[in-house]
């Protein structure tokens, strides 16, 4: 059984996990690397996606890559992580 300051500290630490994502895909707009994040944000904002949902869909990319990482203990696949970009809207598929 969990206790109200368990579920306080996931909350705490969910939004500090989507608030750094979120940095990450500004800081890549922004700086224009790699050059498909702002490829496909310009892709998504001309077929009428906001700036929001944009970066919530680039960060969920950035997230699925982060933990394929982590399990596998390996570096980050940058090209896997371009092509999963320039694939948005379509998500990549669900991990067991």
């Amino acid at each position: 059984m969990s206790d109200a300051n368990d579920i306080d500290q996931d909350d705490d630490e969910e939004e500090f996990v989507e608030s750094t994502l979120t940095q990450a895909i500004e800081n890549q707009l922004e700086s224009g690397e790699p050059a498909a994040a702002k490829a496909t944000y310009n892709k998504l904002t001309l077929v009428g996606y906001k700036h929001d949902d944009i970066v919530e869909l680039m960060a969920h990319v950035l997230a699925y890559e982060i933990d394929a990482m982590l399990d596998a203990d390996r570096p980050f696949d940058t090209q896997w992580y371009e092509t999963a970009l320039r694939a948005l809207p379509e998500l990549p598929p669900e991990r067991d």
